[in-house]
């Protein structure tokens, strides 16, 4: 069965970093979104993977770093990663990201 609506409250925090929190909000096969709860000084490392990644920076700073490249985004900006781009984030502000992911990220599940 599908779930049509989501409430935020309703889903646990999970741990997975220091000072680096997700829930996963909403997903089927094609599309996956994410909330990623990070204290300051909490770091997304590099990775990558085949996924297309768009993330909305709801509120904090952060220090987004993509394919070698680095800028300081704020609430209300937003970056994209294609396919196999190595990137990560260092939150300057304590501060929340949402991403969203297609096609869905299993290794999530």
């Amino acid at each position: 069965m599908t779930k049509h609506f989501i409430e935020d409250e309703k889903i646990e925090w999970e741990q997975i970093d220091e000072g680096v929190q997700r829930k996963i909000m909403a997903h089927d096969p094609s599309l996956m979104i994410v909330k990623i709860k990070f204290e300051k000084g909490g770091v997304g490392p590099l990775h990558k993977h085949p996924h297309v990644q768009i993330t909305h920076v709801q509120s904090g700073k952060f220090e987004v770093s993509i394919d070698g490249k680095k800028q300081v985004l704020k609430g209300g900006d937003a970056f994209l990663v294609t396919s196999n781009l190595i990137h990560g984030v260092l939150c300057l502000e304590a501060g929340i990201l949402i991403d969203t992911f297609s096609p869905m990220r299993e290794d999530f599940l």
